[in-house]
Formats: C-alpha cells, structure tokens, sequence
C-alpha cells in the first residue's frame, strides 16, 4: 500500500509540473528571448500589478486576459500562481502577474509592449 501511495503522490506531483510547463514557454521574437503562453501569444506584466496581486479587472481584463491557472496548478522557479478576487487563478512571473494582449493576432505579435508605458513584454533571462 505504502508503494501506491508513494507512486501516487509522485504521479500528482508530475501532472502538477506539467501544467506548469505547459502554461507558457520561452519563445524568440527579433532576436530577443521572451515568454508566451501555450499558444505562442506574447505575456506582458502591468506596472500597476503589485507583487502578487492584479490590479487588471473588468475592462482591462477584456483587453489584457489573464494567463490562467489551472486548479491545483503550482509554481516552480520564477513562476507562481496568483489569486484573482472572483477567485480564479493566474500565472505570476518574478511575482509579476502576467497577462495576453487582444490586440496580438499572431504567435510573434508583441503590440502591447509599451502601452501606456505601464505594459511590458515579459523577458525571457
């Protein structure tokens, strides 16, 4: 029984580091190395977003989804999950929650970077 368990506990483990892995990647866009969700769309971080916290909600939501979490989901290195207040989850850089652009039509598009001056495209190190 111990062995199940122990099995068990290490599949769950895995399927969480999957989620993980699959909920954004590192991408080369002109020769600059950034992150983008599974589908290749460029994440931005917002200068008003405290460490841990989002502060894109109704419209800016619209405009600037989040890049959702999955139940259960769980961070590794630079990456965590942030609590949104309708109790959703979202994927945090650095701490920095990260967000698409509606704009972005491709994978490759980065037209958010700079809007505002408060929205940055979130550099691969």
């Amino acid at each position: 029984m111990k062995i199940i368990t122990v099995g068990l506990a290490a599949l769950l483990l895995s399927t969480a580091a999957s989620f993980a892995a699959d909920a954004w990647k590192e991408a080369e866009v002109g020769g600059t190395k950034i992150y983008t969700d599974a589908n290749g769309m460029t994440l931005y971080t917002y200068d008003k977003d405290g460490k841990g916290k989002s502060n894109c909600y109704d419209k800016c939501a619209t405009n600037w989804p989040p890049l959702k979490a999955e139940a259960g989901a769980k961070g590794d290195d630079e990456w965590s999950v942030v609590d949104r207040t309708d109790g959703s989850k979202m994927w945090a850089y650095d701490g920095k929650p990260v967000y698409t652009f509606v704009k972005d039509k491709k994978a490759g598009d980065m037209s958010g970077d700079g809007v505002a001056d408060v929205w940055h495209v979130v550099k691969a190190n």
